[in-house]
């Protein structure tokens, strides 16, 4: 990651997933790194990383692959994280305890690891860690998430997406921005919808569908992991995950909040579509996205948008083609690719040239003496 600039423009953590420690843990109830993936143990693992940040474990009695879950071991398991520095917890969702053992819904499940770090947190002194929550978005995660985590998943697993549509990967991509595009709320600084990691580099998405899959992931505030073999990338796909001014926008300061959809396009608006998701969209800034399997032309009034003053030109910066475009009065017309997107940044540029029409919507434009100038 180093040596390809990743951690120049911000990757700055490194995830360790599930397969890491032994079947069993010790006798004393501990987590036991596998000494054969880590013959060191992972204090030197974090050690030699530095910057390493992220971790794995379940709130179930095992793993999704079938190692020791952190079921009725919450405390000494975010002890044992913290003690080999790491700050970053994704929990998962597997091997749910019978009810009559755990006697607790999808919130109280979950609380108790939250309560496990608060716990830690507290004796140690230390900063927290970021507790990601991956339960996939079962009991409307999105409500409530936020009290007990920084980031929680919306959908199933990516790669489950990609399996169940294998003939035609972009279908994966269009279901998870169309369930997203409804809960585009629920995410700010204090949490964040987890669209899951980023599967370009995998195969099965052409380059346009790739710069569409890491700009709609970036511009919702998903948080965003590398989940391709980084020691095999192309240049192709390492020019979009490096995309400095994408990356601005994921990782801005000042506005936390994620991009939503002012006009759906071409099913009406606030209809879902697994196949052809919202294809406008803005808050921070514009995304255009050509869910159609050709190309085609993408078109918007510039006051469909809720951000967008009336009366007033706005200038353009195309953050893929990285060029300023001009200025924009009234409406905005681009041809993008089958599957292809636009993020567009548009900056206020003054007052609208003079002799224009007096509204740029009809509806409702009226005159100072009653008269309606419009429908």
């Amino acid at each position: 990651m180093k040596s390809l600039g990743l951690i120049d423009v911000g990757y700055k953590h490194y995830n360790l997933d599930d397969c890491w420690a032994e079947k069993n843990r010790s006798a004393d109830g501990l987590l036991v790194p596998d000494p054969v993936k880590f013959p060191s143990g992972l204090n030197n693992f974090t050690s030699q990383l530095h910057s390493l940040g992220l971790y794995y474990s379940d709130s179930g009695w095992f793993t999704c692959a079938g190692y020791p879950g952190s079921f009725e071991h919450e405390v000494s398991d975010a002890e044992q994280f913290v003690g080999w520095g790491f700050n970053y917890l994704k929990y998962d969702n597997c091997a749910i305890p019978y009810d009559d053992i755990i006697r607790q819904g999808m919130v109280g499940k979950f609380q108790r690891m939250a309560d496990a770090i608060a716990e830690v947190q507290k004796s140690t002194g230390g900063p927290p860690m970021i507790f990601s929550l991956c339960q996939w978005g079962w009991n409307q995660v999105w409500l409530w998430g936020k009290q007990l985590g920084q980031s929680w998943r919306v959908p199933d697993d990516l790669f489950t997406f990609f399996f169940l549509f294998s003939a035609a990967n972009w279908n994966s991509l269009a279901s998870i921005i169309d369930f997203t595009s409804f809960i585009t709320s629920s995410t700010d600084f204090y949490g964040h919808n987890d669209m899951d990691m980023l599967q370009l580099g995998n195969g099965g998405l052409t380059f346009e569908e790739s710069k569409s899959h890491f700009t709609a992931w970036a511009l919702m505030k998903s948080p965003l992991l590398i989940g391709t073999n980084v020691s095999a990338i192309t240049p192709d796909i390492l020019s979009i995950l490096k995309n400095e001014e994408i990356i601005a926008i994921n990782q801005d300061p000042v506005v936390g909040t994620s991009i939503s959809p002012f006009r759906w396009g071409i099913n009406p608006n606030f209809v879902s579509n697994s196949s052809f998701p919202a294809q406008y969209w803005s808050g921070q800034i514009f995304m255009l996205l050509n869910t159609q399997n050709q190309a085609a032309e993408m078109f918007f009034n510039l006051t469909e948008s809720p951000w967008i003053r009336a009366g007033r030109q706005y200038s353009v910066r195309d953050l893929w083609a990285h060029t300023d475009n001009g200025t924009a009065v009234r409406n905005f017309t681009t041809t993008l690719p089958a599957h292809g997107v636009a993020a567009l940044l548009l900056k206020d540029a003054g007052d609208e040239p003079a002799g224009l029409f007096p509204c740029a919507v009809l509806e409702q434009c009226t005159d100072q003496n009653g008269t309606h100038v419009g429908t």
